[in-house]
Order: C-alpha cells, then sequence, then structure tokens
C-alpha cells in the first residue's frame, strides 16, 4: 500500500484555480470600464486581447521567488494563470479601448461609437 501525501501548498499552487474579480460599469464620459483585481502581478503578467468583439485579459500570478516552499504557514491565496472573456457590445469603438495598471487594479476604458450615443433633436415650432 502506497501513501499519498496531501501537499496543500502544492496543491493549491497548481490546481488552485482563480479568476480575477471584475467591476464593469458606465462612466459619465459614456464609456463602459472594466476594473479587474490583479494585486502582485506585474505589467508583464497580464495581457489584454480583443478579437471579433470579445475582449480576453489573461495572466499570472506567481508566488514571490524569495519566499520557498517551506516558509509557508497557511496559503490562501490563489496563484496561476487566469483568462476571462467579455463579450463586447457593438457600439463599443475596439480601436480606441485603453489599459491602465495602477495599484494592483486594471482599469480598461472602451469608448462607446459617437454616431451610437444618444443625442438630443431640438423640435421647431411652426407658428
Amino acid at each position: 500500500m502506497s501513501i499519498v501525501r496531501f501537499d496543500p501548498f502544492v496543491d493549491f499552487i497548481s490546481n488552485g484555480r482563480w479568476v480575477p474579480p471584475v467591476d464593469i460599469f458606465e462612466n459619465d464620459k459614456q464609456e463602459l470600464i472594466l476594473k479587474a483585481e490583479l494585486p502582485d502581478m506585474s505589467r508583464e503578467d497580464i495581457s489584454v486581447v480583443v478579437e471579433n468583439q470579445t475582449l480576453t485579459l489573461k495572466g499570472e500570478r506567481k508566488v514571490a521567488a524569495d519566499v520557498k516552499q517551506d516558509q509557508f504557514h497557511r496559503v490562501e491565496r490563489a496563484y496561476g494563470a487566469f483568462s476571462r472573456s467579455f463579450s463586447l457590445p457593438q457600439n463599443v469603438d475596439a480601436t480606441r479601448i485603453g489599459a491602465e495598471y495602477k495599484n494592483g487594479v486594471l482599469t480598461i476604458t472602451l469608448p462607446i461609437r459617437e454616431e451610437s450615443r444618444p443625442r438630443t433633436i431640438n423640435i421647431e415650432v411652426a407658428a
């Protein structure tokens, strides 16, 4: 009979899937804003791709290289690769999408096309 040793550190690091939480909202400038929490990640570990009206956010959060496995007392945060995809509305101008990473939060700005924004039409009153 062989003994299978359960190692929560290795199991969580290798099998623990995680997806960063996101908020998506519209601002006063009529842009959609997607904010994703990506703490302890570098810009080089994050990828944003737009293709066929789909925005895909990919990345990998790595365990700090200066901390060895036997130094951990508890591991509750998830590590590893992730991928999230979001269908974009047809009125998003994919050519003007921007992204900024600051304080562990990735902010993606999705401008709404000018022609699809609501506009007010003045009505002339005939005398």
